[in-house]
């Protein structure tokens, strides 16, 4: 039975969020009690700090908070969406968590997210960002090799993904 963190990386539209909550769903079917955080919700606040552009402080400080009551409420993993770009950050986050994790990266061919992207924005600044992130991020992600684990992922539905992701970090009965 699955315990700790597990961390799902990935550039913008990857379907971290999606596949944290597939991963909540299987979890739950398995009795394992669990918390999903989407870290984008816990940095999400305007303006950002001129030196701090993606709120990575903020984040940080309400990851420790949230985490300290998902455990004492009886969560025994969590699941949490988010992006490390940098070494120091991995740390960063473990000093949050008051834990080490797995962390697994989901990569998806970029059309396909650049398909959900202009899906999911109405054209305009915020969807020109987020097209233009995609590769940037992609190719950041990959230089930096901070994951424990890559899932590639094309156009499986969620539930599999899900199921892939425990299999390949090794939570599965």
């Amino acid at each position: 039975m699955p315990s700790g963190a597990l961390f799902l990386n990935g550039t913008v539209g990857a379907g971290k969020t999606t596949a944290a909550e597939a991963i909540g769903d299987l979890l739950q079917q398995r009795g394992i009690p669990y918390a999903v955080i989407d870290l984008d919700w816990l940095r999400n606040a305007w303006p950002a700090p001129a030196d701090d552009p993606f709120n990575l402080e903020l984040e940080l400080q309400n990851l420790a908070a949230v985490t300290a009551n998902f455990r004492k409420a009886g969560a025994r993993v969590l699941v949490l969406a988010g992006v490390i770009e940098k070494p120091g950050d991995r740390e960063r986050y473990e000093r949050a968590l008051d834990e080490q994790f797995v962390v697994c990266r989901l990569v998806v061919p970029i059309p396909r997210i650049q398909s959900r992207i202009t899906a999911r924005h109405p054209p305009g600044a915020e969807r020109d960002w987020h097209l233009a992130r995609i590769g940037e991020l992609d190719s950041i992600l990959e230089s930096a090799q901070l994951d424990d684990f890559v899932v590639q992922i094309d156009d499986a539905e969620p539930p599999a993904i899900a199921r892939e992701v425990l299999r390949t970090v090794g939570w599965t009965d």
